[in-house]
This record gives C-alpha cells, structure tokens and sequence, in this order.
C-alpha cells in the first residue's frame, strides 16, 4: 500500500494547533502525493474506517476530504471496491506548474487562500466584511471613556462573569423578546466569542449524547467545519428554495439538526412556518435538539421577520444563536446563544470553571450602547444603508445581465447567490470575473456532497462596498461574462 498512515509518524502528519481544518490537511497532503508521484497510479487508498482509526480522526473528517480528491479527478470511488488513485500527467503537471510559477493562487478558486499579486483587484463582493463608515465609532469611543473610569478599575482587575456580564445579558434578552419573540431569562444566555465558540461549546456539551449532526445542504461550511473539527458525524440533508428535506432529515437518524431558517445560508431562502412546526414535531418526536442560528435576521428589506422557531418552541428543543458581527462589527467578536432550561444545568456541569470568551470592556460598552437606545437607531441606521446597496446590487444585475442569471437570496442579508441560465461552471466565471479586477466568491465548498451542485454559481456580497462601488463592478462582471 502506498499510503501509510501511523500518526504523526509517516505519509500524514496532522497538526491539531493549525489554522487549517483537519479534513483540508488530509486532501492537501494525499493531493500532494499523488502529484508528485509517492502515491502511484491506481493505488488502492486505505478506507474510510481505517484512515479515520489510524489517525484519530472522525470517519467524517476522512470523508470529506476522499469526497473533494474525488470531485477534483484525483481519486475515484469504486463501489464495494474502495479509494483508488487516479492518472495524473506528471510531466504536463510540472510543465505547467514552472509555466505559471508564481501564479499558484490564481488557480484556486477566488475567494481563499493568497492571489497572485500581478491581479489587481478593484471591486471585492466580498461576504463577511461590513462597510467601516456604517460602524458608530463616535458613540463607541464616547461610551468606551465613560467604561474605562477610575470607578471600573476593580472589574479590570477580575475575571469576567462566566456567561457574561449580566447587564448585557439583560439587554439581549429585552432585544430578543421584541425583536425575534425569543422567549428566555438573562440566565439562559450564554455570551461568546462569535458563532463558532458557540457551536464549539454545544459539541462538548451535546457529542456523547449525540454523535452527529444533520445539516443543511448547501450550508454554512463554517459551522460544519466545527462539527467535523469536534469529532461529530455530518450528515448533509437536502435544501434548496423549497426547504429541508424531512424525509431525508428523518432517514439520516440524526438527533441534532443545525439550520439556519431565517435566511437560509446561502441560498437565502425563508422558512415557512409550517416546516418550522413540522421541525419542532420531529424534535419532540425523536428527542432532538435543534440549534437555530439567527445570524442576520435584522437585515431584512421587505417587511418584518418572521417569528424565530425557538419562539414557538414549547418543549426545550431549540439552542438559538445571535450574533452582533453582521450588524455591528465582525471584529469585536461579540455572539450569544439561549440554552434551553434542560441544557442548562448540563452547561454548568461542563463548563463550572470556564469564563466567557468575550472580552469585559467590549460587553461593559455593548451593554451601555443598547440600554441607552444606540442599538435601535444604529439597526434602522445600517438595514437602510444595507437596503440602498442591495438595491443597487439586485437593480445593476438585472440591467447588466437581463435574462442570463437568475438571484436567490434577495431582499435580506448581506449577499446573494447568483446561478448562471446557460450551466456556466463557476470556476471559468471567477476567473474572467479576476481578469477584470473584479472578486466574486465560489459556491461549490457549501455542499458536501458535490454531486448535488449543479455548478454553476458564485457567491456575492455586498456590505462592504459603496453603492457607486457595486454598481461599477456589476459592470465590469458584465463585460467579463457577457462581453456586451
């Protein structure tokens, strides 16, 4: 067998400290065996089950990276048969790899990792990042002298509160109740670091009882690289504009489901309340938890949220998460999730000599910020800033691209999905989008099972750009596109 794999001692070597996940460890380093010739044409690979025991890892994180040398022509599935290596031309590999030294980073897909610097880009449909003038700088440097008097030095001084300052807790609570009909007290809220720390904390409490997690297919690769990260089983359930699938959510024998239903990322679809009360049915049914991440449900721009599905939740079955990195500042790291009085005690068990992750002085501001009415004039101040732009966004794609695109996701949030009419793979679309300085985002990493994506779409967003900004890229994506 070519590929060895004793831990840390051979083939694959995973680092558990690095910043990259441990199933792109994995394909990166069976990818690079296989281009430079170690793993031989036609090599049988070792299992799933095997590759997972031998580095101790779950079959999942293993899974998904077979799953990506497969999609890519690096490996092929057998059936009954196994993993095998498929014939890479290394001579035409190294060729082209010396032809274009010094652009390795424009062949990945746009949107990760480091771009070559010859590339310029002007016009970044970056999702995640907000625009800097919407951000209340002047009430929060006023707010932040007012914190750091003489009279707070001693709560400088300590350990913050374990769940979070209570004070901010307060204010989330009243902000949930009015907002999205969350019904909690201040003590079920948990305050964090961001929505991964959140999901990080449920794995530890939930992974004995649980084992594995359903999803949304597409999803948020962000939550799911924390599932596989923590040892959890993913298994992938069907959504697209008509929402989860319940017969495959039921087939899968998942206990715990994560969803995001308020603006389902990323297609941007809304669910009905009829699947949420079909959801709520199955969790009692079946002794399921269902985590229910809210993370932009104040950017809506035609009409008023629907109401969330812990608000209708009578049975403790819903974990809801906030977060305040799409409407405020992704930088100050400031989330929160509502535990349901059963996890409750379960959390302190858990966690009795953990502190919240999120620093004291930015929840002492946050919390100064929403009792004194910043919060709510600062929510109608960015969803009209965020509305003009999407406007402009939705306005300049159907003048530039009338009839060849299709958008989902619109009216809410902070991006879009556009799908190509004519089965254009994204891959070529980044590239001319690229060539004309222009950054749109890959599609294909939200799905798991990459026989599902029919790939033909990229991802844009839209929060960090000014109008003019948008509308001038729109343009150029056109000419690159459409050449019109």
């Amino acid at each position: 067998m070519d590929l060895r794999v004793q831990k840390g001692a051979s083939m694959i070597v995973l680092d558990e400290t690095s910043a990259t996940s441990l199933y792109m460890q994995i394909y990166g380093q069976v990818k690079g065996q296989i281009l430079s010739g170690r793993i031989k044409e036609g090599s049988r690979l070792p299992s799933i089950r095997s590759l997972s025991v031998s580095l101790g890892v779950s079959k999942n994180t293993v899974k998904v990276a077979y799953h990506q040398l497969c999609s890519e022509g690096y490996l092929v599935n057998r059936a009954r048969r196994g993993f095998f290596s498929q014939r890479i031309d290394q001579e035409l590999f190294l060729n082209l790899n010396e032809k274009n030294a010094g652009k390795a980073a424009e062949a990945r897909p746009l949107g990760e990792g480091t771009r070559s610097s010859k590339q310029v880009i002007r016009y970044d449909f970056q999702y995640g990042n907000l625009n800097p003038r919407d951000f209340p700088m002047g009430i929060w440097r006023k707010i932040a002298n007012q914190v750091l008097s003489p009279i707070n030095s001693r709560s400088m001084a300590s350990y913050p509160e374990r769940q979070g300052e209570c004070g901010l807790r307060t204010e989330i609570m009243k902000y949930l109740h009015m907002s999205r009909g969350v019904s909690c007290r201040a003590n079920q809220i948990i305050v964090c670091s961001g929505t991964r720390f959140s999901l990080g904390l449920i794995c530890q409490m939930l992974k004995e009882e649980f084992g594995g997690v359903a999803m949304e297919e597409p999803g948020y690769d962000g939550a799911r690289d924390v599932f596989v990260n923590c040892g959890l089983e993913v298994a992938p359930v069907g959504h697209w504009e008509e929402g989860l699938d319940l017969g495959e959510l039921t087939q899968s024998k998942a206990r715990l489901l994560y969803l995001t239903p308020s603006h389902q990322f990323p297609t941007g679809s809304v669910m009905s309340i009829r699947k949420r009360l079909e959801l709520l049915d199955w969790a009692e049914r079946n002794a399921a938890i269902i985590i229910e991440d809210d993370y932009d449900s104040e950017l809506r721009y035609g009409g008023r949220p629907i109401p969330s599905i812990q608000s209708i939740d009578g049975r403790g079955r819903v974990i809801y998460l906030g977060t305040f990195s799409k409407s405020l500042s992704p930088a100050l790291r400031l989330s929160y999730m509502v535990l349901p009085h059963p996890l409750l005690e379960r959390f302190y068990e858990k966690f009795r000599k953990y502190v919240t992750g999120a620093p004291w002085l930015e929840q002492k501001i946050l919390t100064s910020f929403m009792a004194d009415g910043h919060w709510e004039r600062h929510l109608r101040k960015v969803c009209l800033a965020n509305r003009k732009r999407h406007d402009v966004l939705i306005r300049s794609v159907e003048r530039v691209m009338a009839g060849r695109v299709r958008l989902h996701g619109k009216n809410a949030g902070l991006h879009v999905l556009l799908e190509f009419k004519d089965g254009s793979f994204e891959g070529e679309r980044l590239r001319q989008a690229g060539a004309q300085g222009v950054r749109v985002y890959p599609a294909a990493h939200y799905w798991i099972h990459r026989e599902r994506y029919p790939g033909n779409m990229v991802l844009m967003g839209f929060g960090s750009l000014a109008e003019k900004e948008i509308e001038e890229g729109v343009c150029l994506l056109g000419d690159a596109w459409f050449g019109r």
